[in-house]
């Protein structure tokens, strides 16, 4: 399977994976990367970069939304060959060494495995690497509050519940929002499409999670790119009050 790369504004692209999105910033040369989706998306995480004209060793760094392994898949293996920065939120960089994990367990998929679509969502996670060890040896957390440093200048925001240590990135200069699990617009476990939480059973603490959708609702921004689903244009703020409405 070959990874959609869109375009969705200048120096953005969205990519849909197996399952899982990215989302690849460009500046010249140097990308920064948002996610890296299963371990076995990595031939279509690498050539995604090839898509867009960039290349692994361009990578300026990995900036991980939380670290559920179909986020995190491939941010050892770039770190350890490229030498890539990975960093995250301090309080989901034990997560991605794998001290603790807060991830859906077989038990809670096997109690709602007779909702539609979680079966075979199941059975693609594990063939993707869903259950594979994939810590970050030496996760950072962000170098600096406000804009980082790096390609697209994304500003980190907190935005905790799916994980303690969960993150969206604003891009306020191109009104662009990286949601992550925060705010997802469809999965294969959801019989609805649009602005929605995931599932409960992908919540670490769901009050938490419904809480950060006001988080999201204050940030400026007319594209949301989720981690899950395709990109949404209109007022983040109104998508996220959607989502919200629909949790309550």
């Amino acid at each position: 399977m070959r990874a959609d790369v869109r375009q969705v504004t200048d120096g953005i692209h969205l990519v849909h994976g197996s399952d899982t999105n990215w989302v690849i910033l460009s500046d010249g040369d140097e990308v920064t990367l948002v996610d890296t989706g299963y371990l076995g998306d990595r031939e279509q995480l690498l050539a995604s970069l090839t898509a867009v004209g960039s290349a692994p060793e361009a990578v300026a760094a990995v900036l991980i939304t939380h670290a559920h392994n179909d986020h995190l898949g491939s941010a050892e293996f770039l770190r350890d060959a490229y030498d890539t920065p990975v960093y995250l939120h301090e309080a989901e960089v034990p997560h991605a060494r794998r001290e603790f994990l807060h991830q859906v367990t077989v038990g809670q998929i096997a109690r709602n495995g007779w909702r539609p679509g979680v079966l075979p969502w199941a059975l693609h996670a594990l063939r993707s690497g869903g259950t594979a060890d994939v810590p970050v040896s030496a996760p950072e957390p962000f170098p600096t509050t406000g804009p980082l440093d790096l390609p697209g200048r994304p500003v980190p925001v907190h935005t905790p519940g799916h994980t303690d240590g969960h993150t969206a990135f604003h891009l306020p200069h191109l009104g662009v929002v990286v949601s992550g699990d925060a705010l997802a617009t469809g999965h294969p476990t959801s019989r609805i499409q649009g602005p929605q939480l995931l599932p409960d059973m992908f919540q670490h603490e769901r009050a938490r999670a419904v809480a950060s959708l006001d988080v999201l609702a204050a940030l400026d921004g007319d594209l949301l790119l989720p981690g899950h689903g395709p990109a949404l244009r209109g007022p983040v703020r109104e998508a996220a009050l959607q989502a919200k409405e629909r949790a309550l």
